[in-house]
């Protein structure tokens, strides 16, 4: 079997490790002569599988018992709703910095909810950047502010995060989470759907600081309560038993690696590697994000022509090297490189550029 290097966006790839040990265990689960797709999630083996994900990702994170780690369903996107609808109270103000396409679609159902205020939005430039902390300006009367760490569209990231005082500060991490160490103590909630970095599609993990789950209100439905989701320790219904089980393998698989420093020098060396091809051709390779907003996850780019990017595309595809192409919202190019992509594979994409460049100059 002929693996490829995996760009796409999400779902995307996952440590071949991790896949290996999943396909040795997929029709007897720990000696349950059951597969995990099969056991109940009542189970002592679930329940095991449950508290060793959600010790791990403490344990990467460097959090305590004042953090509280959940399992939700729904996606990124179904957290839109759900930050707005637990938090953004009457009287108040929920403030969004938009930076890209997803914080965009963020706000849009803040607004179906309550009063909002866009503290900064990079939109009329195309995304290119974030903010600097210092341009984050709260309104009165501030019930959070919500930002997004990393635009996969775009490919821009934040490395400096705003002060925000006794204003709660919320973060969707999907597409960053677990990439590099960061002060989550600066954050009352964190939410990601692993399906980018961590894990398959099916699962969303929310990092919380326990006091700010509490109280929420009443009249909330069930399964968009993050009370009830503390209360009942991820277990209100039927989790997603198969796409937790992978994220605790992820988790093993990262600490096993040496814990999230590792992975940032890692990271940034892959992302050091994709930059320098683009920036060595500036008028052949065109950038799309500024440089001190760069993401270490997703290298986004355009060539001349749309006729060359489908070239290009069609070039890496037959190199072994998929899932290039851009978002259909921006086109162009986007390598995604995150936890899981080896350094190999960037290095193969780093020399197609320079190959196509040649081809082409």
């Amino acid at each position: 079997m002929q693996r490829i290097y995996n760009f796409n966006a999400g779902p995307a790839t996952l440590p071949l490790p991790v896949l290996e040990e999943v396909q040795k265990e997929l029709l007897d689960f720990a000696g349950t002569g059951m597969s995990i797709l099969e056991i109940s999630h009542r189970s002592p083996a679930f329940e095991k599988v449950l508290q060793e994900a959600k010790a791990d990702i403490k344990e990467l994170l460097g959090i305590g018992e004042d953090y509280e780690v959940l399992f939700m369903a729904g996606g990124g996107s179904l957290q839109f709703s759900c930050v707005a609808l637990n938090f953004l109270a009457a009287g108040k103000v929920g403030a969004y910095s938009i930076t890209g396409s997803f914080s965009d679609k963020a706000l849009q159902e803040a607004q179906k909810v309550g009063r909002t205020a866009v503290v900064f939005s990079s939109k009329e430039q195309h995304y290119n950047r974030v903010p600097r902390p210092e341009e984050i300006k709260l309104p009165a009367q501030c019930a959070y502010l919500h930002l997004i760490g990393n635009n996969t569209i775009e490919g821009t990231e934040y490395f400096q995060y705003p002060e925000t005082g006794a204003v709660p500060l919320i973060a969707d991490m999907s597409s960053d989470i677990l990439s590099r160490p960061f002060d989550v103590q600066k954050f009352s909630l964190i939410y990601a759907g692993v399906q980018k970095n961590i894990g398959p599609a099916g699962t969303v993990v929310v990092i919380a600081k326990k006091a700010f789950l509490k109280g929420r209100p009443k009249s909330l439905p069930t399964m968009l309560n993050y009370e009830v989701m503390l209360d009942n320790d991820s277990l209100y219904n039927t989790p997603p038993v198969y796409a937790i089980y992978i994220v605790g393998k992820v988790a093993k698989w990262l600490k096993a690696q040496g814990g999230l420093a590792a992975m940032e020098k890692r990271n940034r060396a892959k992302a050091d590697l994709v930059y320098a091809a683009l920036d060595a051709h500036p008028d052949f390779y065109r950038a799309y994000a500024e440089k001190d907003s760069r993401s270490i996850m997703n290298v986004t780019f355009g060539l001349p022509t749309k006729e060359l990017e489908a070239e290009f595309v069609a070039q890496g595809k037959a190199a072994g090297l998929g899932g290039l192409k851009g978002h259909r919202s921006v086109g162009g190019i986007r390598a995604s490189i995150y936890n899981a992509m080896p350094l190999a594979g960037c290095q193969q994409l780093a020399d197609l550029m320079e190959a196509f460049w040649r081809q082409h100059k």
